[in-house]
């Protein structure tokens, strides 16, 4: 028997971190597709007031960082989507802003989005992730009729097997990929307790425009565009599942339309790994000058691979349309565009 799908259109959808690389993508994503959508965002995290109070000098990039969340808030203001500037951590400032919203549906974005960041400073990263988490989920209690997590697929650790389903061990390595697991076994329990929907979602190596979260792509383009070295953790062969901003809000609709979707976790990616030599083989294409360096890989990242998506596929019928080939391509366009005259990148230092 065919499911019935829950319309997008007209539906309350609040994203907790929706300012952010996600959250603003999405929300802009939801919104095409008439569904009334409100962000509430502090603006501190990886976000406007951290880059804009942030000195030059510790980083090169700034300037440009607050030209790309500008132009997020911009979309987003002429989209029509409001943005509550409401610390998550606050409980009854969030208790406040969810209570005018009336949200029907929850996503949680709000963390530290970045391993590296997590180990140097795992008393904010608990604060930013766990604190603004379990407020949202105590607000969302008897309230909202779906929550949604954004896990990582960090939870797995090391993976066992060339292909991961979502019942692999869980051993995560690290402070980002524990606090990951955390999140999960909180949003489960209150599911149990109190009868709360959720979906948790596992995705990976994400990329795409308007992301400033220093992720490995990124790198490599921002480095490439300045002139400066590739810098490859290991050998290279190393492979990640890497999956494009696109596919991740497409499957996030399917999530919130489809009932078989509740009470579930999910693995969120393209659903088949590249080594990171094939990554830099494209981004050469674009930059043939560009020199690579093959340095120490960080010991606190697992060795990943594929994460199966079949689970989503075969429940939701979810089918993703960017592997690499197509996606970078279009997230280097981006960035080209950005800054046509090039001269951002001719006035700042080149530092590899």
């Amino acid at each position: 028997m065919k499911t019935e799908l829950i319309p997008l259109e007209d539906r309350r959808i609040a994203i907790i971190g929706g300012a952010g690389f996600i959250g603003h993508n999405l929300a802009l994503a939801l919104k095409q597709k008439g569904a009334q959508v409100d962000i509430i965002d502090g603006l501190q995290v990886n976000n406007l007031l951290s880059f804009a109070s942030s000195d030059a000098a510790d980083n090169p990039n700034r300037d440009l960082y607050v030209k790309v969340i500008n132009q997020r808030l911009e979309l987003l203001r002429e989209a029509g989507i409001p943005l509550h500037v409401q610390d998550a951590r606050d409980y009854h400032g969030l208790s406040h802003t969810l209570d005018k919203i009336k949200p029907q549906v929850i996503i949680h974005l709000a963390a530290i989005s970045h391993a590296g960041k997590s180990n140097k400073d795992p008393y904010s990263t608990f604060d930013h992730s766990l604190r603004t988490l379990e407020n949202a989920l105590d607000n969302a209690r008897g309230q909202v009729e779906h929550f949604i997590f954004l896990s990582s697929s960090m939870v797995y650790g090391n993976f066992l097997t060339e292909e991961v389903e979502e019942t692999h061990p869980l051993d995560p390595i690290g402070i980002y990929g524990a606090l990951k697991v955390a999140g999960e076994k909180m949003v489960i329990a209150y599911q149990q307790v109190f009868d709360l929907p959720y979906t948790i979602i596992r995705p990976s190596a994400l990329y795409g425009p308007r992301c400033v979260s220093r992720r490995v792509g990124q790198i490599f383009i921002e480095s490439a565009m300045k002139g400066g070295v590739l810098k490859i953790d290991g050998d290279g062969g190393e492979k990640l599942d890497f999956t494009y901003i696109e596919d991740l809000t497409n499957g996030i609709e399917k999530v919130i339309q489809h009932p078989k979707s509740r009470n579930q976790i999910f693995n969120m990616t393209y659903g088949k790994s590249r080594s990171i030599n094939d990554l830099v083989g494209i981004i050469k294409e674009h930059f043939p000058e560009a020199p690579v360096e093959f340095v120490q890989r960080d010991n606190l990242m697992p060795f990943r691979g594929t994460l199966s998506v079949k689970k989503l596929d075969d429940l939701i019928g979810y089918k993703p349309t960017h592997p690499i080939d197509i996606g970078f391509p279009k997230y280097i366009k981006w960035y080209k565009e950005l800054d046509p005259s090039g001269k951002f990148w001719m006035d700042i230092k080149v530092s590899g």
